[in-house]
């Protein structure tokens, strides 16, 4: 489909809303759900080209991104780029509710492309946008340019210009064809070093301005090049209950609403500018007006999803928002959003009503609550060392009881209740510890979860949600670093809850013939951690097992084994083996033993400390040698050590009184007479390499 700029500037001008509503249609029906090509997309698609090129070795070579290609990409983005400009124009004068509706939804495809963004990122732009979204009740200052008619007759003057030019192209394409034949010859010995030629060098600068990431909509790339939008995936909330559908029986004002507020999420996101300009215009406050009347309403508007959406991108990009809405009051706010979302009632003060026969949380609710749960974290996630006051922590304390409801509810869908679990576990790591203890204030039931009288569903639910991304094994850091530190903070901060997980991760040692970290229980899959790439997932995982251990040196290697045991001992200063010291948070653990079972007694001594297993016996190699030869042998491998450590191969460490590692300075002031004695002793086929 070829847009028809020309014909929406003539239907403008005649006053003929309808046939822009026709044209519009068409153009929205056909790229509802496509997406832009970007320069890296295509450099890519050209390096993946060539390749195959070189590898296939195939006699002639048509450049997917040739002069012909480039000038169909131009002229499409050329005329995007003046639609955009048309009917930014257009919206500002005022139309009818439905074609609004319509020319909206066309801005917010054209708002995919960071190269047409020009005419949406002004002030002008933003607050038509911003009064269409009901975020302002300001009136725009007019702009006599806006009025001119002369843009309309530039804008059909470049467009005559950018056409003339690709037919030229055209014919310049069907006089190359005709001439194939003859130059093919050409192309035999010497092909590949003609493309590699073509194919270097700033063949591409004319599109240097098309370099960006992708926006709000990942960019998806089709077979056919010549298209300059192609078909995407649809958005996943849209994908699960047509929203589309829905938005096209949904007429009036909510409706236009609603998609003033998609622009405007793709406007922000995709410009820098436009998030600057967010700020300066205090457009952050109309946000919060919206969605305080709207969390007092029994049931939310439709287009309350994508005014949260609005504002996570805003305090998720621009710092100084994030503060004034913590400022102006966005806890307490977002916290009574987070209960309408989720119908909450309460029994008492930190305890609300569970019940365990009421239906899951619908779809459109599960992404509201998720949008909120990300706000909140965006604002509160500096809180966590803080020492909250009197009124701060009633507070924090009144929206952890309403996270617990998160934690135990559940969604429509599995992956949504998994998502907003891991929305609530972010969260939770974010507020204050001492704030946490809401949790575990729920009174027994009759199946609840329990250790020394204290309700530990939660814990346990927590427990489950580790263990079912410890499965996953996708995105490991990103998934198990918030859970795993939420974890260790809650056993050193209560004593029920570290009893209860360590006798869920660190049951009694029974069986010993298998090595910590290897099986599929919790407990092996979090010593694999240890030992993992990524420094700071795995001293999360170790951190969990010694905080477990009462960060106790000799129970940790006694579950873990010294080599897995040994990167945290190392970090902590504890390779001698003496006790730990007050952990950073001052914790005080109780003196109770860890008591062995008979199992583990009867092979106590065949336990190899380092692996953390029985292992097989293996015969003395110094058995049947004199004193005198063992002697010897020491020596010479104390020489060879020297030689090693003097050419700087290796740097032998030794332990220091303060159980950290350090170099070990003996065997460098062994005399270079006594080395070169000692090395005359070697026999030639004891020498190193």
């Amino acid at each position: 489909m070829d847009l028809d700029v020309e014909g929406i500037i003539h239907c403008i001008r005649q006053g003929d809303e309808s046939g822009v509503e026709s044209y519009l249609q068409e153009f929205n029906k056909e790229y509802a759900q496509c997406f832009f090509f970007d320069a890296e997309e295509r450099d890519r698609r050209k390096q993946r080209e060539l390749e195959e090129f070189r590898k296939n070795k195939v006699r002639y070579y048509t450049d997917s991104d040739s002069d012909c290609e480039y000038t169909e990409e131009d002229r499409g983005l050329i005329l995007r780029q003046n639609l955009a400009i048309v009917l930014v124009r257009f919206i500002r004068q005022g139309v009818k509710c439905r074609l609004m509706k319509v020319c909206l939804r066309s801005l917010r495809i054209l708002s995919r492309d960071k190269k047409v963004l020009a005419p949406l990122v002004t002030d002008n732009a933003l607050l038509t946008l911003a009064k269409l979204a009901g975020l302002t009740s300001c009136d725009v200052a007019d702009d006599d340019s806006d009025l001119d008619s002369e843009i309309f007759d530039d804008i059909i003057a470049s467009l005559a210009k950018a056409k003339a030019l690709h037919n030229h192209e055209e014919d310049k394409g069907d006089m190359d064809a005709d001439d194939e034949e003859e130059e093919c010859h050409a192309l035999d010995e010497d092909a590949e070093s003609y493309i590699s030629y073509e194919n270097t060098g700033d063949m591409d600068g004319n599109c240097g301005y098309g370099g960006h990431t992708t926006g709000i909509n990942e960019m998806h790339r089709g077979e056919d090049h010549h298209k300059v939008l192609q078909q995407g995936r649809k958005d996943r909330r849209e994908s699960k209950y047509e929203v589309e559908e829905e938005e096209e029986k949904e007429s009036g004002e909510e409706g236009q609403r609603k998609e003033a507020l998609k622009v405007l999420c793709n406007v922000v996101y995709n410009s820098t500018w436009a998030q600057e300009r967010f700020s300066a215009l205090r457009l952050l406050c109309g946000l919060t007006e919206l969605l305080s009347r709207s969390a007092s309403c029994s049931s939310p508007p439709s287009g309350q999803f994508y005014e949260l959406r609005l504002m996570f991108l805003m305090t998720a990009l621009r710092t100084e928002l994030r503060v004034q809405l913590h400022q102006e009051g966005g806890v307490p706010l977002l916290t009574a959003a987070l209960e309408s979302s989720l119908e909450v009632q309460w029994k008492d003060q930190y305890e609300a009503v569970i019940n365990s026969a009421a239906p899951p949380i619908s779809l459109e609710a599960s992404q509201r609550i998720i949008e909120i749960l990300k706000i909140l974290f965006n604002i509160t996630h500096s809180t966590h060392r803080q020492e909250p006051s009197e009124s701060d922590a009633a507070l924090y304390r009144h929206l952890v009881a309403v996270l617990r409801v998160c934690l135990i509810r559940c969604c429509l869908l599995t992956g949504d209740t998994d998502e907003l679990q891991g929305h609530t576990v972010n969260l939770l790591t974010a507020l204050p510890l001492q704030c946490l203890d809401v949790l575990l204030s729920a009174p027994l039931t009759e199946n609840c979860e329990q250790c020394q009288g204290v309700n530990m569903d939660c814990v346990h639910i927590l427990l489950m949600f580790m263990e079912r991304r410890l499965e996953s094994g996708d995105k490991v850091k990103e998934k198990l670093t918030p859970i795993l530190n939420l974890l260790t903070e809650s056993c050193r901060a209560h004593r029920e809850t570290r009893q209860y997980i360590r006798k869920y991760i660190l049951p009694p040692l029974r069986d010993v013939s298998q090595r910590p970290e290897e099986g599929c229980s919790v407990k092996n899959r979090l010593i694999r951690l240890m030992t993992h790439l990524d420094t700071d997932l795995k001293y999360c995982a170790a951190d969990l097992i010694f905080v477990l251990c009462k960060e106790n040196v000799r129970r940790f290697v006694k579950y873990t084994g010294y080599g897995n045991a040994a990167g945290l001992l190392a970090t902590r200063g504890l390779l001698g083996g003496q006790p730990s010291k007050a952990s950073s948070s001052g914790t005080q653990y109780s003196s109770d033993s860890d008591s062995d079972t008979d199992e583990y007694r009867q092979i106590k001594g065949r336990i190899n400390p380092v692996t953390g297993r029985v292992e097989e016996e293996q015969p003395d190699p110094m058995e049947g040698m004199t004193e005198e030869e063992k002697e010897e042998e020491a020596q010479k491998l104390i020489r060879l050590f020297s030689k090693l450590s003097r050419e700087d191969i290796i740097q032998p460490m030794g332990v220091s009184a303060e159980g950290k590692l350090v170099p070990m300075a003996g065997l460098r002031d062994m005399s270079l007479t006594e080395e070169r004695e000692s090395e005359s002793d070697i026999e030639p086929d004891e020498e190193l390499d």
